[in-house]
Order: C-alpha cells, then structure tokens, then sequence
C-alpha cells in the first residue's frame, strides 16, 4: 500500500472515484468539500466527457482506465461507484493491490464471486473491503441499535420495514426492487438484530397502475432469521408522493419506531397533523453518507476500513438471490451461505457515529 499523501506530503488520503453516475458524483463532490483529510486525486468512468466535467470541477485527473487508475501511484483508497457488473474485477484488484475500497452495492453480481473475495480478503492482515450500507451510520439507526442491545425492548421480536419511493425506471422490476431496494432492509435486518437470514418469501398483491406490466409493485418481502425471528418489508417504488423509509422493531417490553422525524410534522395553527415526504434518498440519508465517508477515511489512513464488510455484502448478495428466485417462483426460498469465514481479518464495527463528520 503507498503511503498516504506521499507525493504531496500532506497526509491526506488520496481517493480515486470510479464511476461518477449520480451515487459516485455524490461522493466525490462529499470527499472534495465536506469530508476531512481526504482529496479525490483520480476520477474514472465509462463516458470520459463525464469523468471530465466532474474532475475538473473537484480538481482531479482523469485516468480511463480503472483498474489503471486503482493502481495508480497518487492513489492510496478507492471508492468504487460503477455499474455492479464491473464490481468483481475493480474490488479484486484493490484487493490485489492492498488498499481500502468503500464499494457500493452490490459486492457483486453474484453469491460465487462475492464468496471468493470474502476468502480472499481472509487471507490478508487486515479488512480491506467495506459495502456502502450506509443506514448503519444514520443516527436514527445507530440509536435503535443502541436501544436493542442495551435490552431497552427487551427480546426482539419482529421488525417491520417500509421502503416507498417516489418514482423509478420503467426498467425497475420485480426482482430489481429486490437486488437494489430491498438489499438495504436486508442488510438492516442483520444489522440490527445481529444474526443471519435463512429464508426470504415474497407476498405479490394488486399492483398500482404506475408498474408496468407484469411487475409488482408493491410487495411484501418476509424475512426469517436464524433463531426465528421475523422480518416484514413493504417495498413499494411507484408511489408518486416521495421517499419514505421507516422500521419498527417489536420486542417482548415494548416497540420502537424510526423514520417518522423525517416524514411526519405537527402542523402548528389548525390542530391538525401534516407535513412532507423527503423527496429523495439524499435528503434522507445524507447525514448517514457523510458520516460513512468520514469514519471510511479516517480508517482508510490506517489502512483498514470501519463498517460492513466483505461478509455484509456476500450475505446480501445471497438472501437478495433468494429473494429473486422466492419472485420467480412464489415459493419461500432457504438462504445458505456456507461455513463462516473467521481466517485473519477482524470484522470491522459500527459504534456511535462521529456527528462532527456530518457538519
């Protein structure tokens, strides 16, 4: 690994940013202003004009070629934002080349490829890889955390999620809601309850008139986990009012609820209640993605990462194929994801979050 901001002795983490889509625009233009001790020094993407327009703007270069610019001696973390088709090969190669990468879902594509870097990465000193679920940094989230471990509901019992947004692409179905969607509950779920999921069953009902044909929206997604808790997601992605992402957990002494801050206000004058619906995932979370980008640098000058890790990203991987083949099928669907792997990394946690990262 090179030594952090050694071409320019600056101590800052050097970032290359592959992919500058709307996610990955998001995070450079994050590292650039609102982030400490990092600077993207290399920008990379399919369209080169983009890659430009973006470089400029936050004063990088642009290097085409990504696995290139991975290696590339101004570079000391990566942050992987491309199509998740391209993930394997760009995580591999930060992998190959001993630094951090946040990458965003997927892992990967599929639960073989995911599984192998996992096993890969075992074989390292340290973790290298985190997967950018970013709700384990929003406070809302870390909060509830705190209140189920510290016993506040006593046992947790069942968890009800919520995921509406406002509109999506034609080409969002079915199992799409599932891989792009529902993968967040997913990775929720196993965060706040700290086990795995074993099986995935998909409910279909009327769908709304915005869906295309042949796609259901909405869907009630049931999760199971492995000591027999149960986990309900609505996911709902057509609902033409705005981004609405709640989660209640239901213990034996009482439930808790998050995500009303955000969506629901006493409307002072007429006694009666309002307000609005955010009307996007940055508005919601963008607390959460700058808080995740900073305790990622921070741990990145370190060389090592703070979040979920490569086995975060395979489980996902593996109960959102389930959830696919539970679409496809209409059957309740097992979720085996093989021996742990416990070789020679530590799994990286989240605690409470570094607020001041969010200002």
């Amino acid at each position: 690994m090179s030594t952090v901001g050694q071409a320019q002795g600056t101590g800052e983490l050097r970032i290359a940013v592959l992919g500058v889509g709307m996610m990955g625009a998001f995070h450079a233009e994050a590292l650039s202003s609102r982030i400490r001790g990092a600077r993207v020094t290399v920008v990379s993407d399919f369209f080169d004009a983009l890659a430009e327009e973006i470089a400029t703007r936050i004063g990088a270069r642009v290097e085409s070629d990504p696995i290139a610019a991975i290696r590339a001696e101004d570079v000391d973390a990566v942050l992987i934002a491309t199509p998740g088709k391209a993930h394997d090969e760009q995580v591999n190669a930060c992998l190959d080349a001993r630094i951090p990468v946040l990458c965003e879902k997927p892992l990967t594509t599929d639960i073989a490829s995911s599984r192998a870097i996992v096993e890969k990465e075992s074989r390292l000193d340290r973790p290298l890889v985190q997967v950018g679920f970013m709700r384990r940094f929003d406070p809302e989230y870390v909060a509830l955390k705190k209140l189920i471990t510290d016993g506040g509901l006593g046992n947790p019992l069942v968890v009800h999620c919520t995921h509406r947004n406002l509109a999506v692409p034609e080409s969002f179905n079915s199992e799409f809601m599932i891989r792009d969607s529902v993968v967040h509950e997913v990775d929720v779920s196993r965060f706040l309850l700290d086990e795995e999921i074993i099986s995935v069953q998909v409910i279909k009902g009327v769908a709304t008139g915005a869906a295309p044909a042949g796609v259901s929206d909405p869907m009630i997604v049931v999760f199971e986990t492995a000591s027999g808790r149960i986990v309900t997601d609505e996911i709902y992605v057509r609902t033409g009012v705005g981004y609405e992402v709640r989660t209640e957990v239901v213990g034996e002494r009482g439930s808790a609820t998050i995500g009303l801050d955000q969506n629901l206000v006493v409307k002072s004058g007429d006694g009666r209640w309002g307000g609005a619906v955010t009307p996007g995932f940055v508005e919601r979370f963008g607390v959460a993605y700058d808080i995740e980008l900073q305790r990622w640098v921070d741990a990145a000058r370190r060389g090592t990462i703070d979040g979920p890790g490569a086995w975060d990203g395979y489980a996902a991987v593996a109960v959102c194929e389930a959830g696919v083949e539970a679409v496809r099928t209409g059957q309740k669907v097992a979720v085996d994801l093989g021996p742990s792997v416990t070789a020679g990394v530590a799994t990286a946690g989240i605690t409470a979050p570094d607020l001041e990262a969010a200002t």
